[in-house]
């Protein structure tokens, strides 16, 4: 678990407000992750505690991707962000409460 505190902790202030909110839909460029062969872009169409569903451009089936070790951009309304996926290891349900709440709630 102090992984993850110290995920959220490294994230700015822009960055928490910015991935507080919903992030299905978004477009994302994932650039590291478990297995990953090569880089791949998609839109993420669910999320999990632990996993991000993310579908390619042509393909009919989402791809399920674990948040441990995931790296890359996402492109939100507020602007393109760098995406750890080890700081956003939360229910997406408690994310807002998590990341609004800044490093001092966390411990």
């Amino acid at each position: 678990m102090p992984k993850r505190t110290n995920a959220l902790n490294s994230l700015s202030r822009v960055e928490r407000e910015s991935l507080a909110g919903e992030l299905v839909g978004a477009s994302i460029v994932v650039t590291a992750s478990p297995g990953l062969r090569a880089p791949f872009a998609g839109t993420i169409v669910d999320e999990s505690l632990s996993t991000f569903s993310v579908r390619l451009p042509g393909r009919a089936r989402a791809r399920v991707l674990p948040k441990a070790g995931l790296e890359g951009r996402i492109a939100l309304p507020s602007g393109e962000l760098p995406l750890r996926g080890d700081a956003l290891r939360v229910r997406p349900e408690d994310r807002t409460k998590r990341l609004l709440a800044g490093p001092r709630r966390l411990r």
